[in-house]
């Protein structure tokens, strides 16, 4: 079956290849799912394993199959199977356990290991492929009424994860009633968190550098949050005018705007980076002015990457109410398509000239 893979180490490697198709009894003891692709979504992840920044091939192989934001139909399952059944639409999550105790018990998007997997990243293959197998545990279903959504299950669970990290480690607090929120960023990430901070009754305000007009700002209005262009208004501006925030995510990739985030939180508010910064950028900080003011208004920084399924299944429900809520807002995000695995340059040049994509994926097959 074809497959779209690259060189890890190798620069601008991509290209499409023949690769085993799987099959069901690949996965012992009765619990493998084999699911045909439909669609997958692709992003900044790819580019830069393309780029040669990261990504490792599976053990026993040179290449790597690319791709970690799943949506098929179900084509077989194992004899003991019982969450899914052929016709079922499914996505799939991506980590997979190690060998601590956080993998063991299910969290192993929290691994403590030095060594992780991660399915089209690091040491497995990924989905941009016809097919794949996998066991039941990691396969999610999806309610056909979503189908349309489709690849924006996988980036979904990682806003659903980071907020509701946040919530989770303000448990400290007995009662947290967070009013403002800043979503840094008005990428998917940022957006599906917006979607996310809205359902949960937040005043939302989503930021990004350009001004309206723009499918941005078009789709945050649409979930009745404040779209704000930094270039017509500084992020300490914001902060003046309607407050400090109680919770702020930060979506961006920028390190700037990381830390300019932890000038604008107010006390006992939560900053949740989510942003991967690459490189070797540097910036300078007021360290002491942060510090005493981290510690004095018992603020709090964590990190959040990737998901598990809890996180995939809380964002399907956010997503459904979503629709529910904002009727034909969310599928505005899904800006790019692309026809085939054999259009993997198409693909791959959308991701780095396209500035106005907001989600790129491929249509691998039909169902």
């Amino acid at each position: 079956m074809k497959a779209v893979a690259v060189t890890p180490g190798k620069p601008h490697s991509v290209h499409l290849r023949d690769i085993p198709t799987p099959s069901v009894d690949q996965i012992p003891n009765g619990k493998g799912v084999l699911v045909r692709i439909l669609k997958v979504g692709v992003d900044a992840t790819d580019r830069e394993i393309n780029d040669a920044l990261y990504g490792t091939a599976p053990d026993g192989d040179e290449y790597l199959v690319i791709g970690h934001e799943s949506f098929g139909i179900v084509e077989a399952v194992g004899e003991n199977v019982t969450t899914v059944a052929p016709g079922d639409y499914v996505t799939a999550t991506v980590r997979r356990p190690g060998g601590s105790i956080y993998d063991q018990i299910g969290t192993y998007d929290m691994t403590s290991e030095e060594t992780y997997y991660e399915r089209g990243i690091n040491l497995l293959h990924g989905y941009l492929t016809e097919y794949y197998v996998d066991g039941e545990d990691y396969i999610v279903r999806v309610p056909q009424g979503l189908k349309h959504l489709h690849v924006l299950m996988e980036p979904m669970s990682c806003a659903a994860k980071a907020i509701q990290q946040a919530f989770e480690v303000q448990r400290r607090m007995k009662v947290w009633r967070p009013k403002i929120a800043y979503v840094m960023g008005a990428g998917q990430i940022g957006l599906l968190a917006t979607l996310i901070l809205r359902l949960k009754g937040l005043q939302v305000y989503t930021l990004a550098r350009r001004p309206a007009p723009r499918l941005n700002a078009e789709i945050v209005e649409g979930y009745g949050a404040t779209y704000v262009s930094t270039e017509n208004q500084s992020i300490s501006q914001l902060a003046v005018e309607v407050g400090k925030a109680d919770l702020i995510v930060e979506a961006t990739g920028s390190s700037w705007i990381a830390f300019e985030s932890m000038k604008v939180l107010g006390h006992n508010g939560v900053l949740v980076w989510h942003s991967v910064t690459g490189g070797d950028k540097q910036v300078e900080v007021p360290a002491d002015q942060l510090n005493i003011e981290f510690v004095l208004g018992n603020k709090l920084l964590l990190g959040s990457v990737n998901a598990n399924r809890e996180h995939f299944e809380s964002g399907i429900r956010d997503l459904a109410l979503g629709e529910a809520m904002y009727p034909g807002v969310t599928e505005k995000i899904l800006t790019t398509p692309i026809d085939g695995l054999e259009s993997y340059n198409d693909m791959m040049r959308s991701l780095v000239e396209d500035q106005d994509a907001l989600k790129v994926f491929v249509n691998v097959s039909e169902g």
